[in-house]
């Protein structure tokens, strides 16, 4: 009964695009409280064929979680180190799922050089990420009118705690 991490396909956008509409409605309502202006606007670019467009791009790490076959999650990745998107089906709320694609999307991140990820976050989901180490910068508005925490993690820590160590004292000595 694992959780199966894998790469998304434009097969998947309209059960992805179920699944994203669902979870803002739902899960992110605290945030937007039912108010048109802004669930409309967060919803708008929620449709199969961007959510397609998206997953065909070649400068898009988007992946989807299953379980049984049952779509979960997804998540994206850009080049610029931005998680532009991370949702998890309502029922599947902490179930490890979350968690799991915030992982992978680590991994490739690391893959691809990326030293830094930021994403923006309603308040729901702020302690969330807080939990997988981001820390939160403060509030921005959201493109859909909405405030939101800019969270960003650090994914070399090791390698640059190591390398500030190493600038602190003065190697002339040798």
């Amino acid at each position: 009964m694992g959780i199966d991490i894998r790469k998304a396909v434009p097969a998947d956008a309209v059960s992805a695009c179920h699944l994203l509409r669902r979870s803002i409605e739902e899960v992110c309502a605290p945030d937007h409280r039912g108010r048109p202006g802004v669930l409309d606007s967060w919803l708008s670019n929620k449709t199969p064929e961007t959510v397609a467009a998206w997953f065909a791009s070649p400068a898009n790490y988007a992946i989807v979680a299953e379980r049984d076959g049952q779509l979960l999650g997804l998540a994206l990745l850009t080049p610029a180190g931005k998680m532009a998107l991370c949702y998890v089906e309502p029922g599947a709320l902490r179930s490890g799922v979350g968690r799991a694609m915030v992982a992978a999307v680590e991994e490739q991140a690391r893959a691809w050089n990326i030293r830094k990820l930021h994403l923006h976050s309603p308040e729901s989901c702020t302690s969330f990420y807080e939990r997988q180490g981001y820390v939160n910068a403060g509030l921005e508005k959201s493109c859909y009118g909405l405030d939101c925490s800019l969270m960003w993690k650090q994914l070399d820590a090791a390698a640059q705690e190591a390398e500030a160590r190493s600038k602190r004292f003065c190697k002339c000595s040798d």
